[in-house]
């Protein structure tokens, strides 16, 4: 399948999410990507795509937040010929892990990953569902560097621009199939 432009691409992302009012709590609208992973045929287009960016950046691993990051990153890895890497919520991982917390509006979060996951200069793509706040981007992004990681990219299925996010990966290649 050839790859898609990027303004097709994120036409048919819009058209295969649909919205939730307040999920998980109210005054919240979550961005539902199952419709879009039901489809195999649009699914396979956003893989493709994927693949096609982290191979231009060059990377050796993709990265995947945890946990919608997963269902994206380790399909384009796998079609790019590369590694993949799971960043964890705590606890979720066995042996020793470096860890990266970061605040929350209502609170902590943290993202672990096993500290041997990936070798001092290692090139690496960062893959997650949605760029909101930006804040669980930026961590992965500052755990991967501490463990010696290059980020050569980040690449997100939607982008929340009003909420800014993209001012805390400022420097940093984005990819965002579709920006709302």
């Amino acid at each position: 399948m050839a790859v898609l432009p990027a303004a097709q691409i994120g036409d048919l992302v819009a058209a295969h999410c649909r919205d939730i009012a307040d999920f998980p709590t109210p005054g919240v609208v979550f961005k539902d990507i199952t419709p879009l992973l039901a489809d195999a045929t649009a699914f396979a287009r956003v893989i493709d795509y994927l693949a096609d960016a982290t191979a231009r950046s060059g990377a050796e691993l993709v990265v995947g937040i945890e946990a919608r990051g997963f269902i994206l990153a380790a399909p384009a890895a796998l079609q790019a010929g590369v590694g993949f890497v799971p960043l964890r919520k705590p606890g979720k991982l066995p042996g020793v892990t470096l860890r990266e917390s970061y605040a929350l509006e209502y609170g902590e979060a943290a993202l672990e990953m096993h500290e041997d996951a990936i070798r001092p200069g290692t090139r690496v793509m960062i893959m997650d569902d949605v760029l909101a706040t930006g804040g669980t981007a930026a961590a992965g992004a500052d755990l991967l560097e501490r463990a010696g990681g290059q980020i050569v990219g980040m690449a997100f299925l939607i982008e929340l621009g009003f909420l800014g996010g993209r001012t805390k990966l400022a420097g940093r290649d984005l990819t965002c199939l579709l920006s709302i």
